[in-house]
């Protein structure tokens, strides 16, 4: 049972990063200031900002704390070589390994921040991002006697994953043309629908009064005179 845990924290990570973009952009447009740009894209910022805050907390102080106390295992807070040297390459790939995942919530900010909806930005971010992550694995870390005919059934799943989820991020590009389009039409029939009933509502011209074509007797000049 311990031994499929990971799996628990694969899930861990879908669930989170599957609610990141809705969770955030629902923050962008609490945070968003008066205006016509009083949107999410009036906040995308200052969410990024809350974002870093966040990062701090689970990626800084945590593992801290982790590493102190011995909760981390075998790990303790050294960054040493075995020859006692600074792992310098550890380091430095580490930290760009974070600047890569903050640079991702950046640009989710920023694309939220210019139109995007969560609906669309999620998907393709994240059907985009696994062929990213298969390709640059692939050519660092190439497998062993790679062109071996065992392997070809294995290359051949691989290969169609990657098509699979390339036709994944296309379908969402697709879907949001063709429902925006639908929108847009849904709101012109919409608004016609609203003129023709306020059209209906108002009150007919009133007629002017007909003449019966008799002119008026024209004034004497006399008056009466009273008794007197």
């Amino acid at each position: 049972m311990t031994t499929n845990i990971w799996i628990a924290f694969v899930a861990g990570a879908v669930i989170s990063w599957g609610v990141y973009v809705p969770v955030l952009h629902e923050g962008q447009s609490k945070m968003g200031g008066p205006g016509p740009d009083g949107g999410p894209s009036a906040g995308a910022v200052r969410a990024f900002l809350c974002v870093g805050i966040a990062y701090f907390v689970t990626a800084v102080i945590i593992p801290l704390i982790a590493l102190q106390f011995g909760l981390a295992g075998t790990e303790s807070l050294n960054f040493n070589t075995k020859e006692g040297l600074l792992n310098t390459r550890a380091l430095v790939f580490s930290t760009l390994g974070g600047v890569a995942g903050a640079a991702g919530a950046l640009c989710i900010i920023f694309a939220i921040k210019n139109g995007g909806k969560p609906l669309w930005v999620a998907p393709l971010v994240f059907a985009g991002a696994p062929i990213v992550n298969a390709i640059v694995s692939m050519l660092w870390h190439p497998p062993e006697e790679l062109g071996k005919s065992e392997y070809t059934p294995g290359w051949i799943m691989f290969a169609a994953g990657i098509l699979l989820a390339a036709a994944g991020a296309g379908l969402v590009l697709y879907s949001k043309g063709f429902i925006d389009q639908k929108t847009r039409d849904l709101k012109q029939t919409k608004a016609k629908m609203a003129a023709l009933v306020a059209m209906s509502k108002e009150p007919p011209p009133s007629a002017a009064p007909s003449s019966t074509g008799i002119k008026p007797k024209p004034d004497s000049g006399i008056q009466g005179t009273g008794n007197g």
